[in-house]
């Protein structure tokens, strides 16, 4: 069993969704990001997110999840978050997403559904049709 399958063994123990894991490196220094969120598509509270984290370093202890020195960071994708998985656009319908496709087109608007690799999305403008494969970056976001 690999790193990230053991370690959404932990979080699903505790109740919670893993939403993303992803090794970064920001500021000179190489972070093991953990998203968790509770299954009703919520946060979750930092008690969970700390709680989680004592659970995991042993794993990471057996497994480094890369070498040198690294920092363990969990906590939840937040309210505007990062969509990269079929599964992230899936549990974001209802919600506003900002996309660029791979022809630098810039899209707002309402996820109305996701069909078969397909984003439905409702701009300002019109309704519009992206292909999850000719996305290079997708985020949810709020209007305030």
């Amino acid at each position: 069993m690999n790193l990230e399958k053991n370690i959404e063994s932990v979080v699903k123990s505790l109740d919670l969704v893993l939403y993303d894991v992803a090794l970064v490196h920001e500021n000179g220094e190489t972070i093991y990001r953990i998203s968790v969120q509770e299954s009703n598509k919520k946060g979750a509270s930092l008690d969970r997110c700390v709680e989680l984290t004592h659970l995991i370093s042993p794993l990471l202890d057996v497994t480094p999840p890369a070498s040198g020195e690294y920092r363990l960071e969990v906590g939840t994708p937040g309210l505007e978050r990062k969509l990269s998985s079929l599964h992230h656009f899936s549990n974001s319908v209802g919600e506003l997403v900002k996309i660029t496709t791979s022809s630098k087109e810039k899209i707002e608007g309402l996820l109305k559904d996701v069909k078969e690799k397909e984003l439905y999305i409702e701009t300002d403008a019109d309704n519009k049709v992206v292909a999850i494969g000719d996305i290079i970056k997708a985020r949810t976001y709020i209007k305030w």
